[in-house]
């Protein structure tokens, strides 16, 4: 069988000149979002990126990421209690080095793609031997990493990928990704609207009523720089209460994602007086409608039920434009399934470099994972 190898580059201007055709069905690893993170990445964040080769073929390519979580502001203030007191110890203590196979900014499976068929022995090998190189690579700079994650698998392959190299790592299952798949007899907005039951017709309608007066922009590279400041407190806000974190954007990367992505990466403002309250961001991805980052001024959610009047509008541009399915993430999972989205299970794999922690981790984990309680909701007829 030909070998199939791997190259660790530290930039994206090492990459080989064939990235973007192995990375095609997958907008997260083109090199115009990878050079967003190079420029705007989380203060905490360094990224590497993996090219597989079959002989010297480019073949495959991959994303990693080292997070020192040490360099965090907080882990998300939303909950004080003593259990969150316990984990941000642990945390800072036994895991605030952590690898990353894939892409801890996003929800879904966006660690890697192929441009041809490729078994899953060899895609749980590469990503074990990743995991291990740079291990190594942090280990001669005098770094020890704690934790290393395997990031968002579908079920069909976390599966397959137990069969292999993964057979004694960790499984954690986090919360789902909230998944909109549109209907294809959906045209138009009021094609949503007439599915639903009466119980969500009134709700589309009341929150419609009290976002009266906001307008929306979609806006341009230069706005965004114009807004740049509002639009990081209106985000930072959100993040921050959060029930956990990892990462806070940096202030620019707004500005950056629309300069580097263009027309494939689109900001809408939320304007109430002429003043900016709130934003939504969306990303194209073939015909997979990505939500990226949002904010919203607290005062102003409440009052116009500005969330929720941001979910029907993400819905109603994915309609609008023939997109199949729109990722709505792991958040806010009530919320999102009275609008539609349907929950999809996703797993991860964990194991701790401390060999007596990692006996031990499937204990460890789930008592620091935030507990949700949630009610899927039913909205169609």
């Amino acid at each position: 069988m030909t070998p199939i190898t791997f190259t660790i580059y530290n930039s994206v201007g090492e990459v080989p000149t064939l990235w973007n055709t192995v990375a095609q069905s997958n907008v997260f690893l083109q090199t115009h979002y990878l050079k967003v993170l190079e420029e705007s990445a989380p203060v905490n964040m360094q990224c590497f990126y993996i090219g597989v080769f079959e002989n010297s073929e480019l073949i495959g390519v991959s994303l990693a990421q080292y997070l020192d979580l040490n360099k965090l502001e907080s882990f998300g203030e939303r909950d004080k209690c003593l259990k969150t007191a316990v984990r941000n110890f642990v945390f800072k203590n036994f895991a605030s080095h952590v690898l990353f196979l894939g892409n801890n900014m996003i929800t879904g499976q966006n660690g890697y793609a192929f441009s041809k068929e490729i078994d899953f022995q060899h895609i749980s090998e590469i990503l074990a031997q990743t995991a291990k190189e740079l291990t190594l690579y942090f280990k001669n700079k005098g770094i020890k990493i704690h934790l290393v994650s395997f990031k968002d698998f579908y079920e069909e392959c976390s599966a397959e990928l137990k069969k292999h190299d993964f057979a004694e790592v960790y499984e954690f299952n986090a919360q789902p990704n909230m998944i909109f798949y549109l209907e294809e007899k959906w045209k138009t907005a009021d094609d949503y609207v007439a599915s639903f039951s009466k119980k969500y017709r009134d709700q589309y309608k009341r929150a419609h009523k009290k976002f009266d007066g906001i307008v929306v922009e979609n806006l341009s590279y230069e706005q965004i720089v114009h807004h740049e400041k509002t639009l990081y407190n209106l985000y930072h806000y959100v993040a921050k209460n959060a029930p956990f974190n990892t990462f806070f954007l940096s202030e620019n990367h707004f500005s950056t994602m629309k300069k580097q992505c263009q027309t494939n990466f689109l900001l809408f403002g939320y304007f109430l007086d002429e003043k900016l309250v709130g934003f939504h961001t969306l990303l194209l991805n073939g015909t997979v409608l990505e939500t990226y980052f949002l904010g919203y001024d607290s005062e102003v959610q409440k009052e116009n039920m500005l969330y929720l009047n941001m979910l029907y509008n993400m819905t109603e541009f994915g309609i609008e434009h023939g997109f199949k399915k729109i990722i709505f993430g792991r958040t806010a999972l009530e919320i999102k399934s009275s609008i539609g989205a349907v929950p999809v299970k996703m797993s991860g794999f964990l194991y701790h470099n401390n060999s007596l922690i990692n006996k031990y981790i499937s204990k460890i984990f789930p008592r620091l994972e935030p507990e949700m309680e949630w009610q899927q909701r039913h909205p169609f007829k």
